[in-house]
Formats: C-alpha cells, structure tokens, sequence
C-alpha cells in the first residue's frame, strides 16, 4: 500500500493510517493480556468499584455489576478488533467503511471529545494529589480565599494544584509522546505495590476480612437495588466504550485473531475484576475504621498521619497520573484533532485542544461524587459511543460480512465515498440512536424537570449503551438494505 504512490499522495493515507503488514504484527496473547493490565490498573478503576460502595452495594453486589460489565463489553471489543487484526488498519480507516471516508471523522470526534473528559478527570486527580501532598507542608493553602463562584464547587487550593498538573501534563505534550515511557514503567511498577499496600492497610484496620464481607447493603428493598444497579451495569460498559471502537489501532499489530481474542479474554475482565475488588475492600473498610465512606483513594491516602509518608504517595500518585493521563488521553484525541485539518493541526496544537476541553468539563465536578461519576459521565457518554459501536460492527458482520476493500478505504473516490464522502444512513442511524437517551439525560442534569417526560422515556436512560447500540444497529441495517 505505501508503495501505491496514488494512495500515498491521497489526504486519507498517511504512514500512521496505513494498513500493517502480515511482517511486523507482532503482538502475541501475553501483549493484549498485559495491555489491559497495565490500563486497567488505574486510579478511575479503584473509583469505579468504590462508588459502587458508596452507592450502596455490598462487595460481592459491586464485584458481580463489574464482572458482567466488562464481560459484556468484552463483547463488541473482540468483534471490533476483528478487522484490525484481518487487514492491519486502525479505527478511523475501520469507521470509513460504515461512515464514508469524510463521515468518519464523526465517530472519530466523539471518541476523541470522551477522551478529553478523561484526561480532565485524570488531570484533576493528580493536581489533587498535589494539594493533599502540599496541604501539610503549607497549611495555608486550605484557607485561600475564594476566587470562583460557589457554583462551581472549586475552592482556591486545589484549582491551583489542578492548574499547576495540567500546565506539566501540557509540557509533556510539548516535549512529545516519548518522554512518557520511563514514567509508563514506573506505573507499571508502582500501582500493584500501592494496590497491595491499601489492601494490606485494610485488612489489618478493619481487622481481616470478616467485617469487610459482613457489611450489609444499602438497599432496604430488590426494586431499590435494580434501580442503581442497571445504570450502574451501564456505567460499567460505558467504562471502556471509547475501546471498544478504537480497538483495532491495537489489534492491527496482532500475530493472529487467536492472540487477540484470547489476550483480551484473559486480561479484561479479570484485571479489572481483580483491581475492582481491592477498592471494594478498601472502600468498604473506610466505612468501619471512619465510619464515613471514602470512596477517593486520594483523600483517604490524605488522611494517614505521617507527612513523609503521604507525601511520597502522593507523589507517587501524580507521577502515575501523568503517565496514564498522556499515553491513554493525550495521544488518540490529539491524533484525531490533526486528523481534521493536518495542515493547520499537529500533534502538540491537537494536544492543547484535548487539555482545553479537559478543563471544561469541569471534571471536579463529575467525580465529586459516585452519582456524578456513574450516572452523568459514565453513563451519559455511552449515550453516544453505544450508536457508534453498533453501526459499525452491524456494518462489518451483517453488511460486508467482514470483507473489505482496503484499498478504497484509502481512496476519496472509492466505494466508500458514499454521497460526497459521507454515509447518510449512518448519520441517521446514529442520531435515532442518540435520541431516546436524551430526555433521560436532561433529566439527570437538571436541565428539565424529571415530569417535563413520560417516566418510561427517562427511564431509557439507564440503559443508554444498550439502548443506543441496539437502536443504531438495527436502523442502519434497515436503511442499508433498503434500496
């Protein structure tokens, strides 16, 4: 392909969109087994699995809803990763195939805009670190004036902290992508003896085991149960949803569909039903050692006594942070700016863009609290990348029948061009797909009255992945079969 100089000379062809050839895919099972690892031992998992805590299940409720949920994503994962692993292309030159070679950048934008929430989650966390760090060298950083309006829920501390992490986060971005692998290998060393030292904390202050897995749920009735647990099954889902689309930028390395399949089969679920379990004990514990539940390993790590102590974790933390921050959240949504217009847009401009939209999100405000996180970021992003993984995987299995003309892929006036570039009846598919969550969501935002909607409308909402994806799915089966 890189030898056919019409391609190479088309704006759709790049040496970073182009297909991987059979020689260099070298990933075995061991690497996607270890790439999921490495992702899922992250602070955002630890969060996952305690807000479940503070939601109100008991451990083995949270476990379950974690398990399912990634097994269920488990799903679209290894069917989306299918085409990248049989004709070595990446996610934007997979979505040409169903969206059109121009309408692709549609589903390419919405993944890289859900990336940039996270890399303001991430980034709040880690200047977080640093205030709690900071806090007890200088005890006056907790009592600065206020500077922002109370509706903002940011006190003067941590938004300089928050805005001290961002700039080095944007350094980074500065110095480029390489600068990150010494730091991605001391996450690597660093998160599973942190993980094991909480969870050693935890069982010897709430004196083993037994009153951790004795601690009852919080739901006085079944139907109060369901009602958490579906969102929260969703939020599960919508976890690594943005994967489950961009799966192929990995699964085009793969030696054989054999070590994807499997490499994701091992190291999924079980990564990060493991890592889950030790937030829940932990989480769990804070309730008998405290009495409250602390569901921020940051702020319980806050609360050990000794000053050096906290300090080198919450260094340790910060430095992770970093590491996880650019290398999942900086490098696809920048590559994806640039995408857009890649004479004007590079990677450091594609960068910077990510980090200003990460800081309007308001992140603080999303992982302030459990509901915050599940119901309005997890979930209310699903509502949109659930459509996307529908129409694509209906497009590959049931349209092409997992055949594709790579060359044209590549081609502005191939098969794909559809009308000008773009695919309609994925457009539309996507947007009636979209639309029965959206009461849902204004709804759980505020931004209506709950009765402003039939409650069986809202009610869509907690199951907005599902929803979305099976509505897109079968509309844009309809409308492709229909001449």
């Amino acid at each position: 392909m890189s030898e056919n100089q019409h391609l190479t000379n088309s704006s759709l062809y790049s040496e970073d969109l182009a297909p991987v050839s059979a020689d260099k895919r070298s990933w075995t099972t061991w690497n996607y087994a270890a790439l999921w690892i490495s992702m899922s031992l992250c602070i955002p998992t630890y969060m996952l699995s305690s807000s479940l805590i503070e939601g109100g299940m008991n451990w083995w409720q949270a476990i379950l809803t974690i398990f399912l949920g990634n097994s269920i994503v488990l799903i679209p994962m290894i069917l989306n990763g299918h085409a990248g692993a049989k004709y070595g292309i990446p996610f934007p030159v997979f979505a040409r195939a169903s969206f059109g070679t121009m309408g692709a950048n549609i589903p390419a934008i919405l993944r890289a805009i859900v990336a940039c929430g996270w890399f303001g989650i991430q980034t709040w966390i880690g200047g977080f670190a640093l205030y709690q760090m900071l806090r007890l060298w200088i005890p006056a950083l907790e009592t600065l004036t206020p500077i922002f309006p109370d509706s903002w829920g940011l006190q003067t501390g941590p938004a300089i902290c928050f805005f001290l992490f961002w700039l080095l986060n944007m350094y980074v971005v500065y110095l480029g992508v390489d600068s990150i692998r010494k730091l991605l290998v001391f996450k690597a060393i660093f998160l599973p003896v942190a993980a094991l030292a909480l969870l050693l904390w935890a069982l010897n202050a709430a004196h083993g085991l037994g009153p951790i897995l004795d601690t009852p749920s919080k739901f006085a009735t079944r139907s109060d149960f369901f009602k958490f647990f579906f969102p929260a099954l969703t939020g599960m889902v919508g976890f690594w949803a943005t994967l489950s689309l961009n799966i192929p930028d990995f699964t085009r390395y793969a030696t054989s569909q054999n070590a994807q399949i499997k490499g994701q089969l091992y190291g999924l679920p079980t990564s990060m039903t493991l890592f889950a379990f030790v937030g829940v004990v932990v989480t769990s514990a804070t309730t008998i050692v405290f009495g409250t539940t602390i569901w921020d390993p940051v702020i319980l790590a806050g609360k050990f006594d000794s000053k050096v102590l906290v300090s080198l974790a919450m260094i340790a933390v910060a430095v992770s942070t970093l590491a996880t921050n650019i290398a999942a959240n900086i490098v696809s949504p920048a590559n994806d700016f640039a995408n857009l217009a890649p004479s004007k847009i590079d990677f450091r401009k594609g960068g910077y863009i990510t980090g200003i939209i990460g800081i309007l999100i308001f992140p603080w405000r999303l992982i302030a609290d459990p509901s915050g996180y599940i119901f309005t970021w997890l979930v209310g992003y699903s509502s949109l990348l659930g459509p996307v993984g529908g129409i694509m995987i209906v497009d590959y299995y049931f349209i092409r029948k997992q055949t594709l003309a790579v060359d044209d892929l590549y081609n502005s006036q191939g098969i794909y061009r559809f009308t000008k570039g773009f695919n309609h009846k994925a457009i539309w598919a996507l947007l009636i797909g979209i639309l029965p969550n959206v009461p849902g969501f204004l709804t759980t935002i505020k931004v209506v009255d709950a009765t402003a909607f039939p409650g069986w409308i809202s009610e869509l909402y907690h199951y907005a992945w599902f929803v979305g994806f099976g509505i897109s799915g079968l509309m844009y089966y309809i409308l492709m079969k229909k001449k």
